[in-house]
């Protein structure tokens, strides 16, 4: 779901929601701040919209309560436009507020911005796509072809390091300094191993590899294929 409208206005949720679906957002509208919290108990929105002058509990306290157990960017739309109120809004953890009545094309911009910057911009920083290799820095995943690798922490630290620096010859100490430390008990012999256990992972014959080259007496060389 992409956005959560908490709007007890069903005149005024209707149009924002008939607009915002014609721009290409998936949109539920509820009408109480107590029903904003219990969806978003069991659902996710990438952002939420949310009125301030509510039955039932008011939007600053929906704020608060939303902020306490998620991230989800929030845009307030309130028809209290006292600067004590935005910055209430603020304080508790909003990333707008727009004032009514509302301007559609402002917030559908607005809500781009925030899609774009906290979750588009992100991925591209979590995610590496290298060829058919790809890396979830998050999650210390490494995917071969859609498929799982098994991997142990300095495999995957070794490889990310090499995917971050396609093309460029890093040096043996280089690495091992970056990966084990200066100060590491492990021997050279160490990074010769994880390279090799890497290449039987990633390489299609290991022996011969493509990926993972080696440059001898001084290191190794990561290829994107």
């Amino acid at each position: 779901m992409d956005l959560l409208l908490v709007e007890d206005n069903s005149e005024l949720a209707d149009l924002v929601c008939t607009f915002l679906k014609k721009d290409g957002f998936s949109i539920v509208n509820v009408d109480s701040g107590e029903k904003a919290l219990e969806f978003l108990e069991n659902n996710t929105a990438k952002v939420v919209l949310l009125d301030i002058m509510l039955p039932g509990i008011d939007g600053f306290t929906v704020c608060s309560g939303i902020r306490k157990k998620h991230n989800t960017p929030i845009i307030i739309i309130s028809a209290k436009v006292d600067k004590v109120d935005k910055i209430n809004g603020f304080t508790l953890g909003a990333d707008d507020y727009i004032e009514k009545p509302v301007d559609v094309d402002i917030l559908s911009a607005k809500i781009s911005a925030l899609i774009k910057r906290n979750y588009e911009l992100k991925a591209e920083h979590i995610i590496i796509n290298s060829g058919d290799i790809s890396i979830n820095k998050s999650a210390n995943q490494v995917y071969l072809k859609g498929k799982l690798l098994n991997m142990t922490s300095k495999e995957f630290e070794l490889l990310l390091l090499l995917v971050e620096n396609p093309g460029k010859t890093l040096r043996k100490d280089y690495i091992f300094n970056k990966i084990w430390g200066a100060d590491s008990f492990s021997e050279d012999q160490t990074l010769t191993v994880h390279i090799k256990m890497l290449r039987d992972k990633l390489e299609d014959n290991p022996k011969k590899p493509v990926r993972i080259v080696t440059l001898w007496g001084v290191g190794y060389r990561y290829e994107e294929i």
